[in-house]
């Protein structure tokens, strides 16, 4: 089975209108919200900075398919000079009661124009006194709230500081009392860990910035798959938690796969798909900020009428779509158990 892709064209593109956009319109998280009806797009965004800060924007639909951004300014930025003052990105949407929490990649320092070989901006070099997440200039996963994606609270990091940590997503509702992650640390590796490459680890806690309880939940499997790490917070479906999950081969080429998770002991992946259900083909997917072969990456989806609207990322720098009727996927999944 493979989702099928809206167009051969990106979804949304760069606007050469705003400076923070006009290079990287990518990586988006998404919420569809059954009151208003409406899906509410959270997108990476960058310009041609050589720094590359990069930023949110936000883009509304009423059918899904069909966007309008609500500014011409960012809705949410790097601080000035805290632990994410280099940059946000990914962001993975939940709702909780009035609030959405949004977990996002971010670095102390800007990540420079990573895509062009000795590029003309680097880091600061650090005493070795410093931390080495500041010296290393380290991934780590920050937490944002919001009422109206207006108004912001920034509680803080999520993850521990001495480990380079992203593709973090939260559940939308406590299991067993406690909130739940998907992470992936990568330096969780060997066989202390039991996985040769970075793998899917899964965490719980009585409070979203402290998650002392972790164990590994996924790791590489089929052919296709290296270096995995989630993609889209669970959704609950009776079969089980729904979530998409990348892998990038040894083509360098990123890929999504699918689980379904037990509803009760999410740490057990009931189902996963044994090939992948999406992969980068066209142009927009192949060519753009990312040096290796492709990317199809997402960070949200939703499901508006029983179809499920999956919104990637493409090769660093555009949005693509991609649906399926979310019924078809759970049987091609239950028709995958794990063994």
């Amino acid at each position: 089975m493979k989702l099928t892709k809206y167009s051969d064209k990106p979804l949304l593109s760069p606007n050469p209108a705003n400076d923070w956009e006009s290079l990287v319109v990518t990586n988006p998280g998404a919420w569809y919200d059954e009151k208003d009806k409406e899906v509410k797009l959270v997108y990476r965004a960058a310009g041609n900075d050589t720094q590359h800060v990069i930023r949110f924007g936000l883009a509304v639909s009423k059918d899904g398919y069909n966007f309008r951004r609500v500014s011409d300014e960012p809705v949410f930025g790097p601080s000035k000079d805290g632990f994410d003052a280099g940059c946000v990105e990914d962001p993975r949407i939940i709702k909780l009661g009035e609030y959405y929490y949004i977990t996002y990649a971010t670095r102390i320092f800007a990540p420079g124009q990573y895509w062009i070989k000795n590029g003309p901006y680097k880091s600061p070099q650090c005493p070795a006194e410093f931390p080495s997440t500041v010296r290393e200039n380290a991934t780590a996963t920050g937490l944002a709230i919001t009422k109206d994606f207006k108004t912001w609270l920034r509680p803080g990091r999520m993850t521990n500081p001495m480990v380079d940590d992203r593709d973090v997503m939260l559940f939308p509702e406590k299991i067993n009392g406690k909130y739940a992650m998907i992470h992936r640390p990568m330096s969780w590796v060997g066989p202390q860990y039991g996985t040769d490459e970075p793998a899917m680890w899964i965490s719980f806690s009585d409070d979203m910035l402290v998650w002392p309880e972790s164990r590994l939940l996924a790791k590489s499997k089929a052919g296709w798959e290296g270096k995995i790490g989630g993609n889209t917070p669970p959704i609950r479906t009776k079969h089980g938690w729904l979530t998409l999950y990348h892998a990038v081969g040894k083509d360098r080429y990123y890929r999504l796969g699918a689980f379904l998770l037990d509803i009760n002991e999410p740490w057990r992946v009931t189902h996963r798909t044994k090939d992948f259900i999406l992969e980068p083909e066209y142009d927009f997917e192949t060519k753009g900020c990312y040096e290796g072969g492709g990317v199809v990456f997402p960070c949200g989806k939703v499901v508006i009428n029983g179809k499920l609207f999956v919104y990637y990322g493409a090769a660093d720098k555009y949005v693509g779509l991609a649906t399926c009727e979310l019924d078809e996927l759970l049987k091609y999944l239950l028709s995958c158990p794990v063994d």
